[in-house]
């Protein structure tokens, strides 16, 4: 195992005074002989799969970790030999292969936050719908309700306060309600992405080089 590699799963058995037991989820160790066999079998499954998933996690941070290496020593030889730089201001990068049938994206998307004067919006939102009354149209009353509901961390739902904003409303407050939004906007970080594509040929349409365990 390098240093690169996560430890592997234990067997979840515990050798001692010559007897085999298993800890339980208390931490109280419970002979083996006396646990029944169906959990025996669950636990040796859930750790086969958690191994697999530990090393499969382990060699995407290696593939992220190479692409970036990568990228970055061909900015560099051409930032040397033509003074080039790849991609935008916020690092956005598109990599094509020469026969234009392979695509690397590198995309940095920030991460947004948002401050007290939010509550601002929501309260001018409120005056609006309430004066609207039978007028409002639902799917706006809908939009808002998802909006400022939080969600089981407690956080509002960020792609319906930006729904909000797509909204052509010319009411003032409503005007103003939209102004306390990106006022209230605050970027606290930034996550980067790397999307592969593939076609067969320069005309086709381009399918992506699935890395998401669920889309698999």
């Amino acid at each position: 195992m390098t240093e690169h590699e996560p430890a592997p799963i234990q067997s979840g058995r515990i050798e001692m005074d010559g007897k085999t037991y298993m800890r339980d989820a208390k931490g109280a160790l419970v002979p083996v002989e006396v646990v029944k066999a169906q959990d025996q079998l669950q636990d040796e499954t859930v750790r086969k799969i958690v191994g697999y998933a530990k090393a499969l996690s382990a060699q995407m941070q290696r593939f992220k970790a190479h692409v970036f290496e990568d990228v970055g020593d061909l900015e560099a030889l051409l930032a040397q030999e033509y003074e080039l730089t790849l991609g935008g201001a916020k690092g956005n990068k598109t990599l094509m292969s020469y026969d234009g049938c392979f695509k690397v994206q590198i995309a940095v998307a920030d991460r947004v936050d948002f401050g007290p004067e939010l509550q601002i919006a929501k309260t001018l939102i409120d005056e609006c719908l309430n004066e609207w009354a039978a007028d409002a149209r639902p799917e706006i009353r809908a939009i808002v309700t998802r909006a400022f509901n939080t969600d089981k961390e407690g956080q509002i739902n960020r792609s319906e306060i930006f729904m909000l904003l797509r909204l052509e409303i010319e009411d003032a407050r409503w005007q103003r309600a939209m102004s306390a939004i990106r006022d209230a906007m605050r970027v606290v970080g930034s996550k980067t992405y790397v999307r592969c594509y593939m076609r067969d040929h320069a005309e086709a349409a381009w399918e992506p080089v699935v890395l998401d365990l669920a889309r698999v």
